[in-house]
C-alpha cells in the first residue's frame, strides 16, 4: 500500500478493519515552509501508516499544514470528535514546536480521554508508538 499525502487530507488517509482504531496526528510534509524536500519523509509516514493496515489496526492520519493553510485546532478537533481512538499517537516534528504541541495533548486529553498517547521519533515509527499501547 502507497499513500501519496500531496494534497491529500486527512480523511483520505484512512482505513477502517473492525478492531482497534488510532489517530496519527502530524504535518503533512508538503505543508511545511522551508527549502527542504518533502517526498522522503511523505513515503516514510506512508510507511509506517502501512503497517497499521498490515497488522489489523484501523489509522486514521490528521496531518495539517504549518503554512499557515490550516486552523490546527480546529483540524485536530474534528480528527478527535470523528470517532473513539484507543490510542493517539502525536508525531515527532510536533513536540519540537512547544506551544503546538501543549495544545495538541490538551485536545487529545479533552476530546479522546479514554486514549492513549503515544509519541514516535521517526514517521516510519508511528506503528510501534502505537503498538507499545495496543497490546
Amino acid at each position: 500500500m502507497v499513500l501519496n499525502l500531496r494534497g491529500t487530507s486527512f480523511r483520505e488517509v484512512n482505513s477502517e478493519p473492525p478492531g482497534p482504531r488510532a489517530l496519527v496526528i502530524g504535518f503533512d510534509p508538503y505543508r511545511v515552509p522551508g527549502p527542504w524536500d518533502p517526498a522522503p519523509v511523505a513515503e516514510a509516514i506512508a510507511v509506517g501508516m502501512a503497517r497499521f493496515v498490515d497488522a489489523g489496526v484501523g489509522v486514521e492520519a490528521c496531518l495539517f499544514g504549518l503554512d499557515g493553510s490550516d486552523d490546527i485546532d480546529a483540524v485536530v478537533t474534528e480528527a478527535l470528535d470523528r470517532r473513539p481512538w484507543e490510542v493517539v499517537v502525536i508525531g515527532g516534528g510536533v513536540r519540537n514546536q512547544l506551544e503546538l504541541f501543549e495544545r495538541i495533548v490538551n485536545l487529545v486529553r479533552r476530546r479522546a480521554p479514554d486514549a492513549a498517547i503515544a509519541f514516535n521519533s521517526t514517521p516510519d515509527g508511528i506503528f510501534e508508538a502505537a503498538a507499545r499501547w495496543l497490546g
